[in-house]
């Protein structure tokens, strides 16, 4: 029995990845389109329809009402350049370089983004199969038909929330980095090469790709949950996941520098431990804290049961408490060795300040306030750049409130 169960999990793990659903809709989409263009053109083969609704059907619903419409633009746009050139020339080899050039020079003028190359290729494909004006109008139908059908097929099934997508890549990122703080640990114990140093600075060096393919998860995510009608509280998420990202991103440049630090320490100590027994004890259990906290922290950010998410910020306080604990015996340890030994003391230093830096960036009570001030921010940016909407919305909330003022 659990071997059939595992591949019908990895099967419907798979059914749920962005692209897979993004294909099955805009393959939908597409074939609807056509159905329609062939109901309402005169064309055998209105390919024009469906080629608009692949372009327009976009894997959030925010993305189809931006890049999509643009896209829809550089569509018209081509066509309306090879009806005209349908009409006055053939199709040759310096009428299709004409075609190319004019339509990249239109593109920028019609303000479809970075989709100007559309326009020369939707052109190029209409003048291809078109050579007669009269049926060249078929294909501005056949556009717009396309462009109806995605734009509705995005209103009626709303593309689904990337959210937890999104809170996996953020986790699995914290793991990763859990990952390499523990190995930091145990590398302050006993003799370590400048080799095996070396190659824990790589592993942390990686972390910056890590880092940019779960960005990109994530403005999916936030993506998804702008306009979308089944989200109430969408910009509390997108601030949450985006200010958890980047004090993990933040945290990642520590561990890094943190990486080069003890690597400097290998290739000064070559013929002796980085640390005496009792520093090593302290510096493992300072790593290992951290470690916990920075999975606890993934956690809280993406969490968004209540009863769940206070659970996880229990755990990250007493993580972080406990890390500072042991920071500070560390530090107390460290000192005394310094005097001792006074060698590449200020590493000893640089090490504890990374330290505070990442327990810093984690702390419950700083994050609580980054959101607060986060919130502040993207509310009044968005009172600024829609005045009238702002001006609207004020006015129910007034007259809501005098309502229950009058029933009270």
């Amino acid at each position: 029995m659990p071997a059939l169960s595992d591949p019908l999990a990895t099967l419907v793990r798979r059914g749920r990845e962005p692209a897979v659903v993004q294909t099955v809709r805009s393959t939908l989409a597409a074939v609807i389109s056509y159905v329609v263009a062939l109901w309402l053109s005169r064309e055998p083969a209105p390919l024009t329809a469906p080629l608009t609704a692949l372009l327009v059907v976009q894997v959030t619903l925010y993305a189809t009402l931006t890049t999509g419409i643009r896209r829809v633009n550089s569509v018209v746009a081509g066509v309306l350049i090879a009806i005209g050139f349908s009409t006055l020339v053939g199709l040759s080899w310096w009428s299709l370089g004409l075609i190319i050039l004019a339509s990249l020079v239109i593109g920028r003028f019609v303000r479809v983004g970075e989709f100007v190359p559309e326009v020369a290729i939707s052109a190029m494909l209409v003048l291809g199969v078109t050579r007669v004006a009269a049926t060249s109008w078929d294909r501005v139908l056949e556009t717009l038909i396309g462009a109806v059908v995605g734009l509705l097929f995005n209103f009626l099934f709303v593309p689904p929330l990337w959210v937890q997508p999104a809170g996996e890549a953020i986790e699995e990122l914290a793991r990763r980095m859990s990952r390499l703080l523990t190995d930091m640990g145990q590398e302050t114990k006993g003799q370590v090469t400048v080799a095996e140093a070396a190659a824990r600075l790589h592993e942390a060096r990686r972390l910056d790709h890590d880092i940019a393919e779960v960005d990109a998860s994530l403005r999916q995510a936030e993506d998804s949950l702008r306009l979308n009608p089944r989200v109430r509280e969408g910009l509390l998420f997108r601030v949450v996941l985006r200010t958890g990202l980047d004090a993990l991103e933040i945290s990642a440049v520590v561990l890094r520098v943190s990486a080069r630090t003890l690597t400097d320490l290998a290739k000064e100590r070559t013929d002796e431990p980085l640390f005496t027994a009792d520093v090593a004890d302290a510096l493992e259990e300072v790593f290992e804290r951290l470690a916990g906290a920075v999975e606890s922290f993934a956690v809280v950010i993406t969490t968004q049961v209540t009863a769940n998410a206070e659970e996880a910020e229990a755990r990250l306080a007493a993580a972080l408490a406990a890390g500072r604990a042991a920071r500070d015996r560390a530090a107390d340890l460290l000192l005394d060795k310094v005097l001792e030994h006074p060698r590449q003391w200020q590493l000893h230093g640089a090490l504890l300040a990374e330290v505070d830096r990442v327990l810093d960036e984690l702390d419950v009570e700083k994050r609580s306030q980054r959101l607060v001030e986060e919130l502040d921010r993207r509310s009044r940016e968005q009172r600024e750049r829609h005045p009238r909407l702002d001006a609207v919305g004020r006015r129910l909330r007034s007259s809501r409130f005098g309502r229950r003022s009058s029933l009270g």
